[in-house]
């Protein structure tokens, strides 16, 4: 089946959306959209995966300017007025969201959501609420996997052990994606001081932000760049304390993680965070305990980071997304927000997820 992808996305989507086959589908609903930022200009990109969340400028702005042209945006308190069922959605209705609150959501998204009259519902993390400027540590762990040195390492601290052989490409992301899951038992303080053991042993330095494409890149905003969004008229909702996978930890800790980032983004900023967003937010980092957790917290909705486009179920506290990629050209985003890619996908025997059915 590899040769049905290419043959998808480089004839099949871009003669279906010049055609505008996509909007013959009448299939309502909502569609949302995941992005995680803007790539830097000045930035070089480093890794297919560590920066494949990442979208130009240019193509931020071709995606927006397709989306008015051809679907109704709604705003995250329309979307938000939906979920309490006192308005009804407009037809091909899209909202855009954001995950994981970087720097560049500021200095490279803003201005072109201001410039082309978008809202945006941005999911930080609690790291947000400080003065200072921190990083992701599952980005931080992928650089020190891909800059180590080629061999077998084995890493004890905190009570964990971590062996894991840095050779191939694939051995790197493999090794990098099993410790994420380990060390997302951890609390966060333990976990920085396992990837400061992990530094000391591949003798790989930590990530330092000194230039101004990297804070871009790398940095998290501060509470002060997260006022600035939120003056902007963005709406922001919590995306956990630490950006663990849930379904690893112990459940009081997955809890604290999901309430306590509510509370805090809640206090700095004096607003209601009615909206939270599963980190990674696949079917292997959401389960059904995670999904209560969620609804027992306060919240008013929750979000995965899959399945989505129009004519999909929309549970409340499992809303499925259409995740944008650095690689999805114009009219492949058309396809999925069209709902076109999901129904492909239920012909090809790769039918939703349970998840996507979980009740509200």
């Amino acid at each position: 089946m590899k040769f049905v992808s290419p043959f998808l996305k480089k004839i099949v989507y871009p003669s279906l959306s010049a055609s505008g086959c996509f909007r013959y589908n009448r299939a309502g609903g909502l569609a949302i959209l995941t992005y995680h930022g803007i790539l830097p200009q000045s930035y070089t990109p480093i890794d297919p995966v560590l920066d494949g969340n990442l979208v130009t400028a240019d193509a931020f702005r071709r995606h927006l300017r397709l989306i008015r042209a051809n679907y109704n945006v709604i705003s995250p308190e329309d979307a938000l007025a939906w979920i309490r069922d006192s308005q009804p959605l407009p037809h091909r209705a899209v909202l855009l969201t954001c995950d994981d609150g970087l720097l560049n959501n500021v200095t490279d998204m803003l201005p072109i959501l201001t410039q082309e009259d978008f809202r945006c519902l941005f999911f930080v993390t609690g790291a947000s609420v400080a003065d200072s400027r921190s990083t992701l540590w599952y980005e931080e762990l992928l650089l020190l996997f891909l800059r180590a040195r080629p061999n077998e390492y084995v890493i004890s601290a905190e009570g964990l052990s971590i062996r894991s052989v840095l050779n191939l490409p694939q051995q790197r992301y493999a090794a990098w994606w099993s410790a994420v899951r380990k060390l997302s038992q951890l609390n966060e303080e333990k976990r920085r001081r396992f990837l400061s053991e992990a530094s000391a042993q591949t003798q790989v330095p930590a990530l330092n932000v000194i230039s101004d494409s990297l804070d871009r890149r790398f940095g998290l905003l501060t509470l002060a760049e997260l006022r600035k969004l939120a003056a902007a008229g963005m709406t922001i909702g919590a995306h956990t304390l630490s950006h663990p996978v849930l379904p690893e930890m112990d459940p009081d800790l997955a809890r604290s993680e999901i309430l306590n980032s509510r509370t805090k983004l809640e206090d700095a900023l004096e607003r209601r965070i009615w909206a939270f967003a599963y980190p990674f937010g696949d079917p292997a980092s959401v389960n059904q305990a995670v999904l209560a957790i969620a609804q027992e917290s306060g919240y008013e909705a929750a979000f995965l980071n899959y399945g989505g486009g129009l004519g999909v179920a929309l549970p409340k506290f499992a809303l499925p997304r259409v995740h944008v990629t650095a690689k999805m050209r114009v009219s492949e985003l058309d396809a999925h927000l069209s709902g076109f890619f999901q129904k492909w996908q239920k012909r090809a025997g790769r039918g939703a997820s349970t998840l996507d059915t979980a009740p509200n």
